[in-house]
């Protein structure tokens, strides 16, 4: 008997040492191992289910399993275990509508040894980020055996770890191939659900899913890794006033170019200032624009205006990706005639509070999130100025004036090099 009893109280020491190593861990057990508490389901209800302390996705289901809740940055752990021809995924940064490989990022889960699967493309393979950055070979254990797979998610630094085996160490800033960035518009998304995506041939078992959050408050002004600041927060060092338009500049002579462009400069700082780590413009001079020109680029920008308000971001000299107080909504490319000019959905906060934009400007098309809801998916943006031209190949960023007072911070930009 006093053997058993000892035993039984290392047993418990043990558990609650378990226990608290876990909590100090920073780590959050997402599955009870009963129902589906903390989780929704996007699909057939019955697409995810919990039994004896696994959660399964039976066969043929296509239902996806989101968090509750979303993330930003973040350390995901769990098992799984696949049967043959078993076909799966892991969306990180999602939404909960639309295809999470493309809306947000997918890793895949596969049975890589089955025939069906033996021709596919490199970024289609386990642990891969679903055709974005292919994971290497060898790691995936045998079907029928649980493996045990860790994704973490900091910035543009995605890496996966499958069985103590590190196949993925991407940063997602080094994508520069314009089909895959135009493809793949979640990629810019900052946070959104994690979860789990069924794609129906054969059952796919999971167990210990567990997740850290390492979101964190951003400084203002600072950059993020892989960006430049346009605006320092101190000064307006890095833009000029406008002069013009991009047909009426290219008749001038660069002597009379430098002349206006003085005469201009002078009036501007009467009228955009800065104060408080924002750049403040009372609404009575003309569009503030970047001194350097761009060609294709990710652009991140914080925007506030008052009731009524009215302005638009200029991409390569021309308008405009529209920001105003209007039912409509921001985001839209305005002057489009064409191609759609209104936003996909309204995303803007209410007059007063900061609105955040997420613009990819590859070749002629732009993609726009508006407080990290697709507004605008890879658009052709018109040439305003010269109709019957495509739009420039480079030009400055400007910050449009509209007669409205206008607030902006944390401005950052990241050039894309395709190689070409």
């Amino acid at each position: 008997m006093s053997k058993l009893r000892s035993a039984c109280i290392l047993l418990i020491l043990i558990m609650l040492c378990g226990s608290v190593q876990a909590k100090g861990s920073g780590f959050v057990n997402l599955f009870n191992g009963k129902d589906l508490t903390g989780w929704t389901i996007v699909g057939r209800p019955d697409g995810y289910v919990a039994k004896n302390g696994i959660l399964i996705c039976p066969a043929g289901s296509s239902s996806n399993l989101f968090t509750e809740k979303t993330y930003s940055d973040f350390i995901f752990r769990f098992q799984f275990k696949l049967t043959h021809g078993a076909n799966n995924g892991v969306g990180i940064r999602a939404p909960l509508q639309g295809d999470a490989a493309y809306m947000g990022m997918e890793i895949q889960i596969l049975d890589n040894r089955d025939p069906s699967y033996a021709h596919l493309e490199p970024g289609q393979y386990c642990g891969s980020i679903y055709k974005v950055a292919p994971a290497k070979r060898g790691a995936l254990k045998p079907v029928g055996e649980w493996n045990k797979e860790e994704i973490t998610a900091i910035g543009r630094r995605i890496k996966v770890v499958l069985n103590n085996k590190t196949i993925v160490d991407a940063n997602i800033n080094d994508v520069n191939d314009p089909e895959t960035l135009l493809e793949h518009p979640g990629m810019l998304r900052p946070a959104g659900h994690v979860g789990f995506l069924g794609h129906e041939p054969t059952e796919v078992d999971f167990k210990d899913i567990s997740i850290k959050d390492l979101s964190k408050q951003e400084k203002d002004n600072t950059p993020p890794k892989g960006f430049t600041a346009l605006f320092n927060g101190k000064n307006l060092d890095g833009w000029k006033a406008l002069v013009g338009n991009p047909p009426l500049r290219a008749k001038m002579t660069p002597e009379e170019l430098a002349l206006k462009q003085a005469a201009a400069d002078k009036l501007m700082k009467l009228h955009w200032i800065v104060k408080d780590g924002m750049i403040c413009y009372d609404g009575k001079n003309d569009n503030l624009c970047t001194k350097k020109d761009y060609k294709d680029f990710e652009l991140w920008v914080d925007w506030k205006i008052e009731q009524k308000g009215d302005s638009g971001i200029y991409l390569r000299g021309s308008p405009q990706v529209q920001i105003w107080d209007n039912p409509l909504g921001s985001g839209g490319l305005y002057n489009n005639m064409k191609n759609p000019s209104n936003p996909l959905v309204y995303a803007d906060n209410p007059p007063g509070q900061w609105n955040h934009f997420r613009i990819l400007m590859v070749g002629d098309k732009v993609t726009v999130y508006l407080n990290n809801k697709l507004v605008t998916n890879a658009v052709t943006m018109e040439n305003y100025w010269e109709r019957d031209k495509p739009i420039y190949r480079t030009g400055q960023i400007e910050l449009q004036h509209h007669w409205s007072p206008l607030l902006f911070k944390n401005i950052y930009i990241r050039e894309i090099n395709d190689g070409n």
